[in-house]
């Protein structure tokens, strides 16, 4: 008997969210409350970015191992555990070393997860069914951002309130939830998912294990070379100076903006509640995220890519003037913070469309997924070093001399913009 898809497509894309969001969101939120400065904060917390810089050596042992399938019921396990450690460590002791190891464990569980998920659903469902449920799959997708960064972190605000600002014990019940939550996913997609024909792992372990290993390696130095190589030197550099240089300012941005939103206003932050955050920033911003990306591809596709570039990298920095507006007014009301998160969210997701659209450009050709995975890792650990230490940087300028700094860093955006090939 086939199983219709929606009885598993949107759970499974349900789970795709909550892992990321709590690695590398929840995860400042809670070092915030439990006292941690934000130097400590963002060096700690891009170390979750990890699993991403490493994608492209783990991705192919998904396919090439185990079953798809395997993969997704076994990872959605193991966010699960990982999710319950974070829960448990929480009111000990050793509370930072613990929940660092489960956070990393579920940044790992959990990009796996969402890789192998991609993998079942294209290889479960044909292209006419894959075409049906492409926007059910990202409807769900973005409502579980929104579950983990907006109602996970209202509900944790909530029950600090309920059980008189006991911080530990209200993250630790959230945390336990989400276990509990995924235990049961694990559960319901381990009787429900299909077996497709198409989904074995392809390797044959009657073979020569080392033989294969360094054949494999030899591969992957064989399609490395060739991503370094495969246009003339100027274009390469440039593409590779742009994947570096353009989200410089977000990079140093992303993780301070939302410990700005929470900080305490003595600290020249906003003072944002938990239910506050989880509204602006777990929301609104999601919201923001989704229309901008909707709105970059509608012009891209009507007037194509080369037409919007300088409009699009204005997009991109422009609104970091908003930060340095509410740090130097730091206004009391919700509504004018709401509007600056909204038109920030909204032109970096439009903005980063031609961004994204050049890396897929330069991935065109042989061996084009390996190559996208590198131009993916390349950009996650460019926006990676400059956030682990932007927290530091924000210490010692304070909130208004770092947001300017940030806006002075946008020239690397309109610099790499400049250099990069037009063709």
């Amino acid at each position: 008997m086939t199983k219709s898809p929606w009885k598993w497509v949107p759970t499974l894309y349900l789970g795709t969210g909550p892992a990321q969001v709590a690695a590398t969101t929840l995860s400042m939120l809670l070092y915030k409350q439990l006292g941690l400065t934000n130097a400590e904060i963002t060096l700690y917390t891009a170390w979750f970015f990890l699993p991403q810089v490493l994608r492209p050596l783990w991705a192919p042992l998904i396919e090439l191992t185990k079953s798809r399938r395997w993969w997704v019921v076994a990872m959605q396990l193991l966010v699960g555990a990982a999710f319950g450690g974070v829960a448990f460590t929480i009111p000990t002791a050793y509370w930072l070393q613990g929940t660092i190891c489960f956070f990393l464990l579920l940044a790992f569980s959990g990009a796996i997860y969402d890789t192998a998920v991609d993998s079942f659903y294209s290889v479960s469902l044909d292209d006419d069914a894959q075409q049906h449920f492409t926007g059910i799959r990202s409807a769900f997708y973005r409502f579980s951002i929104i579950f983990a960064q907006g109602f996970l972190v209202m509900v944790a605000g909530n029950l600090q309130l309920l059980y008189r600002n006991s911080i530990s014990l209200s993250w630790s019940l959230v945390f336990y939830a989400a276990a509990g939550l995924f235990i049961a996913l694990w559960l319901w997609h381990r009787a429900i998912l299909p077996h497709a024909r198409a989904d074995e792992g392809r390797y044959d372990w009657s073979g020569d294990l080392p033989a294969d290993l360094s054949d494999l390696w030899h591969e992957m130095r064989r399609r490395l070379h060739s991503f370094v190589t495969k246009y003339e030197r100027r274009r390469v550099v440039a593409t590779l100076f742009f994947i570096v240089a353009f989200l410089l300012p977000e990079a140093l941005l992303s993780k301070v903006s939302m410990l700005f939103l929470v900080d305490a206003e003595h600290n020249g932050g906003l003072g944002l509640s938990p239910q506050e955050f989880g509204w602006v920033q777990g929301t609104v911003a999601v919201v923001a995220l989704s229309l901008g990306s909707l709105a970059g591809g509608i012009v891209v596709n009507r007037d194509g890519l080369r037409r919007w570039l300088w409009p699009m990298t204005a997009a991109t920095n422009l609104p970091h003037l908003l930060y340095l507006y509410l740090a130097l007014t730091q206004p009391g009301g919700l509504l004018p913070i709401t509007l600056c998160i909204f038109v920030h969210q909204f032109g970096c997701a439009f903005g980063t469309t031609a961004y994204l659209l050049q890396l897929i450009h330069y991935s065109r050709g042989p061996h084009q997924t390996t190559h996208h995975l590198l131009c993916t890792a390349l950009m996650t650990a460019s926006f990676v070093l400059p956030s682990m230490f932007s927290g530091a940087l924000q210490m010692a300028l304070g909130y208004p001399a770092f947001f300017l700094m940030v806006l002075a860093c946008g020239g690397f955006s309109f610099l790499s913009m400049a250099l990069l090939p037009k063709r």
